[in-house]
C-alpha cells in the first residue's frame, strides 16, 4: 500500500497488494487491486492520521513494555481521532458514511463513504494519507520435504528444548485446527483466534492450506509418522488475514496486527505472542511499501519479533519485498536441503532504507518441505513461505531456554551462529547464512544471565492468614548486575502480595509475603514473580490456593452410658477449616422422651467448645439413643452424632 503526502491538506490514494511467499504447482495469477465501490456508491479507504505514536525501537517483551506500547498507541489514536470521528458520526447520520472502523496500531480509520466525503477528508491538515482498502493477493501453491535435521532442531529436543511456554502467531489464511498435528498445540480460548471478516468467528479455519502449512512447520508433531515441526512444544495462535474468497483488505491486516499485539483487548494481561510469522509480501513484485511499517514498529516496541518471508522474486538482485525488507523485520530466504539457494528466493540489497543488516537476514530450508495440509492431510511445499516459519520456530526454541537473557539475545544468537554459505561473511543471497539451532542455543547458553525461582510452585493459604515464600535469584556465566523484583497483584478481594527486598545483586533471595483477607473467596490464583535487569527478564509462576472456609464438629466421647434419673454430658468443639472465622449455632436432635438437655453455650467460634448436659428421669426409655448435633453458620450446616445408652 503506497501512501504519500502531496502538499498541505491533500492525501493520495495508493494500492495494496499481498503475495504469499510459496511457489510451485498450481500458481494463481495476480489479481488487480483498485478501490471497489459499494452498491450504494460508497468506497472503503484507509484514512491515516498525521499524528503517529512515538515508540521504543527495542524492548524486553516484558509485560511493562507491552502494556506501555498498547496504551501509547491507543492514547495517540484516541486523542488525534476525536474530532474526525465526531465529524464522521455526523456524516454517518446524514447517510454519507456507512461504516467507520477505528484502528490504533497505525492510528488510522477504515472509512466507507461517498467520494465527496473522502475528498473532504483528504483536505484535512490532520490526515497524512488516504489509501484504498482493497488488497490484491498473488497466492501460489507449493512443494517440500522434512528439513528438521538440516537446522538441527531434533538435536536440541534431546536437551529438553522444544519451545515450551512460547507462543507463535500466524497471520495468514488461517489454520485447520482439526489437524491431528496442530489441534493440541492451539492455545485455545477467545484470545487465540481472530477473523476480521467474521466468517469463522470462533473456530480456526483455513480454506487454502497456506496458513496450515506454515503453522505445521513451526509446531507440527509426528502424527503422520515423521516429525514435521521445528518447535513441537510451542503453542500457536492465528489471525485470518485472507477472507474465504482469498482476498484481503488493509483494514483486516491492520486489525490482525493490533490483535496480535493485544489479543484480549486488555493490555494488562500477558497474552501476546512471542513471535509473529508472516509468510507473505506486499505488492505483486519487488519494491519498498512502508504502509505496514508502523505495525511492525509497534510489535518491536512490545518486544515481539516479526519474522517475514523474503519473497519469491529471485534470482535477480535487489528483488526484496515488503514487509521483509523493513529494518524491523527478520527476513528469511530459502535454501535446499543441500544448502543451495532456492532459485526464486529474493535477493538483496534491500530497497527500503534504514536496515543495518544485509537482506535477507538468514536463510532456512524452503524446498520440498513436508508439512500439514487441510483435512488431516500433508503437503510438500517450496518457497520462502516455509523457510520463514523455520526461523520463527527456531526463535521459539531459543526463547524457551533463555531465562534471564536480554530479549534480543535469541535473535542475535540465531543470526550470528549460522552456517556461512556463498561468499565469506554476510551477503545479499544467503544473508548471514543458514540457521543452525544447536550452535545458536550453545551460544545463548554461554551468555551471562539469571533465573528466578520460588521455593514452591504452589501454596495453600487460609483466608485471614499469611504466608512467606522464598524467591531465589541465581546468576550464571558471571552475571552480577542488580535484578529488580516485582510480583503481580492478587485480586483486591483476595489479599496482597509484596516482595522484599525489591532488588537483588547477582545471586540472592527475596521474600514474597502473602496476606489474605478474612473474606478471601475460595479458589486458585496464579501470580507471577518477575526479575528484570536491563532488558533481561525472567519469571517464576506461583499458584496460591485459598481453600473454602468451613468447619467440622467433634463430639466426645462418642458414647455415654447413664442410669435413669442420672445426668451425663458430651463435649462439642468447633474445628475451623480454610480460615473460617464465623460462629456456629448449636442444636441437637433425637433426645429421648422424659429427658432434658442444655448447652453451656449455644454459639461457638474459633476453636472453642461447648458442653451438652443430658438429664434423664425415671420415665426415660431404656435403650440406645442416637443424638444428632448440628452446627449452623450462614449457609453451612455441619453435623456429628453421639450415642446415649440409658440403663
Amino acid at each position: 500500500m503506497s501512501a504519500g503526502r502531496h502538499g498541505m491538506g491533500s492525501a493520495v490514494v495508493g494500492v495494496l497488494v499481498v503475495a504469499l511467499s510459496m511457489t510451485g504447482v498450481g500458481a494463481v495469477a495476480a489479481k488487480s487491486s483498485s478501490p471497489v465501490s459499494q452498491p450504494d456508491g460508497t468506497t472503503t479507504v484507509i484514512v491515516t492520521m498525521l499524528d503517529q505514536a512515538r515508540l521504543s525501537a527495542t524492548a524486553t517483551r516484558g509485560r511493562v513494555d507491552a502494556e506501555r506500547t498498547v496504551r501509547t498507541l491507543k492514547a495517540t489514536a484516541r486523542q488525534s481521532q476525536d474530532q474526525i470521528r465526531d465529524l464522521l458520526s455526523r456524516w454517518e447520520a446524514a447517510g454519507s458514511v456507512s461504516e467507520v472502523t477505528p484502528l490504533w496500531i497505525t492510528n488510522a480509520l477504515s472509512v466507507t463513504a461517498t467520494s465527496k466525503v473522502i475528498s473532504m477528508l483528504a483536505a484535512r491538515s490532520d490526515v497524512l494519507s488516504i489509501t484504498p482498502d482493497a488488497m490484491t493477493l498473488t497466492p501460489t501453491s507449493t512443494a517440500v520435504e522434512p528439513n528438521i535435521a538440516v537446522v538441527g532442531a531434533d538435536a536440541v529436543w534431546g536437551q529438553g528444548a522444544r519451545g515450551a511456554g512460547v507462543v507463535v502467531a500466524s497471520l495468514d489464511s488461517g489454520v485447520d485446527v482439526s489437524h491431528p498435528d496442530l489441534g493440541a498445540r492451539w492455545r485455545g480460548g477467545s484470545n487465540s483466534w481472530f477473523d476480521p471478516y467474521d466468517e469463522h468467528p470462533t473456530i480456526p479455519t483455513d480454506l487454502t492450506g497456506h496458513g496450515t502449512a506454515t503453522v505445521g512447520v513451526m509446531v507440527g508433531g509426528s502424527a503422520g509418522g515423521t516429525a514435521i515441526g521445528v518447535a513441537p512444544g510451542a503453542e500457536w495462535i492465528a489471525a485470518k488475514i485472507f477472507n474465504d474468497r482469498g482476498t484481503t483488505t488493509a483494514t483486516a491486516v491492520h486489525q490482525a496486527f493490533q490483535w496480535a499485539l493485544d489479543p484480549d483487548d486488555d493490555p494488562t494481561t500477558d497474552d501476546a505472542p512471542d513471535v509473529v510469522n508472516g509468510s507473505w509480501s506486499l505488492g505483486s513484485g519487488p519494491g519498498c511499501d512502508l504502509s505496514l511499517q508502523p505495525d511492525l514498529q509497534a510489535l518491536r516496541a512490545a518486544g515481539i519479533v516479526p519474522v517475514f518471508a523474503a519473497g519469491n522474486f529471485g534470482p535477480g538482485g535487489t528483488s526484496s519485498v515488503s514487509p521483509a525488507n523493513y529494518p524491523e523485520a527478520l527476513s528469511v530466504g530459502a535454501v535446499t536441503n543441500s544448502d543451495l539457494i532456492y532459485s526464486a528466493s529474493s535477493r538483496g540489497p534491500s530497497t527500503c532504507g534504514g536496515r543495518t543488516r544485509v537482506f535477507p537476514d538468514v536463510v532456512a530450508p524452503g524446498v520440498n518441505v513436508t508439512t500439514t495440509d487441510r483435512y488431516g492431510l500433508y503437503q510438500t511445499v517450496s518457497g520462502t513461505s516455509v523457510a520463514a516459519p523455520h526461523v520463527s520456530a527456531a526463535l521459539a526454541l531459543l526463547l524457551g531456554e533463555s531465562r534471564g537473557l536480554p530479549r534480543g539475545a535469541q535473535e542475535d544468537a540465531l543470526i550470528s551462529e549460522t552456517v556461512d554459505l556463498g561468499l565469506v561473511g554476510p551477503d545479499s543471497t544467503f544473508g548471514a547464512g543458514r540457521i543452525d539451532v544447536p550452535a545458536a542455543l550453545a551460544a545463548q547458553s554461554s551468555m551471562p544471565g539469571f533465573s528466578v525461582a520460588t521455593s514452591t510452585p504452589a501454596v495453600t493459604v487460609n483466608a485471614g492468614s499469611n504466608s512467606d515464600i522464598e524467591v531465589t535469584v541465581a546468576a550464571r556465566n558471571g552475571f552480577s548486575a542488580p535484578v529488580t523484583m516485582s510480583v503481580s497483584a492478587l485480586p483486591a478481594a483476595v489479599g496482597t502480595a509484596v516482595i522484599t527486598p525489591g532488588s537483588v545483586a547477582g545471586s540472592g533471595t527475596s521474600t514474597l509475603h502473602l496476606d489474605l483477607a478474612l473474606s478471601a473467596p475460595a479458589g486458585t490464583y496464579p501470580i507471577t514473580v518477575t526479575g528484570v535487569s536491563g532488558t533481561a527478564v525472567d519469571r517464576a509462576l506461583l499458584s496460591v490456593t485459598v481453600p473454602p472456609q468451613d468447619f467440622t464438629l467433634r463430639a466426645t466421647p462418642s458414647t455415654r452410658s447413664v442410669l435413669r434419673g442420672d445426668a451425663t454430658s458430651f463435649r462439642v468443639c468447633l474445628l475451623p477449616e480454610g480460615g473460617f472465622a464465623g460462629a456456629a449455632r448449636l442444636s441437637r436432635q433425637g433426645l429421648p422422651s422424659a429427658t432434658t438437655a442444655q448447652w453451656t453455650r449455644k454459639k461457638v467460634s474459633g476453636k472453642r467448645c461447648s458442653r451438652l448436659k443430658v438429664v434423664t428421669t425415671a420415665g426415660t426409655p431404656k435403650g440406645t439413643h442416637r443424638l444428632v448435633i448440628r452446627g449452623r453458620a450462614g449457609n453451612l450446616d455441619r453435623r456429628t452424632s453421639v450415642t446415649l445408652v440409658v440403663g
